[in-house]
């Protein structure tokens, strides 16, 4: 059950970047300067490691499952590849906007 408050965790971090690269309106929050607050780079690597777990997890099921290991059922298998899919398809979602991001800024004049 961990794994699904972790991605769920991790869904709604990766949202919450993909809405800031948009440049949509957050829901207001108390101004308050957080200094324990991870930097921006690290919440992303987290989210890129928390995907490469997941896809290494599916992996290993699979394979467990090919090989007939017990305890290994194929609706985990599958609820295991759709959660990795779900969050690799989110990442790059959100590489994309950071790289369009990107752009928007080097073609703004100086």
């Amino acid at each position: 059950m961990t794994q699904g408050v972790e991605f769920n965790r991790l869904m709604l971090q990766m949202r919450t970047m993909q809405m800031e690269a948009m440049g949509k309106p957050q829901p207001a929050a108390p101004v308050e300067k957080n200094v324990n607050a991870p930097a921006f780079d690290d919440m992303l690597k987290q989210a890129v490691d928390r995907v490469n777990e997941l896809q290494q997890t599916t992996s290993n099921l699979q394979t467990g499952y090919e090989r007939g290991d017990q305890g290994i059922d194929l609706t985990e298998v599958m609820i295991a590849s759709q959660k990795s899919s779900v969050a690799f398809q989110a990442i790059t979602q959100v590489r994309n906007k950071m790289v369009s991001a990107y752009e928007d800024i080097m073609k703004m004049p100086i």
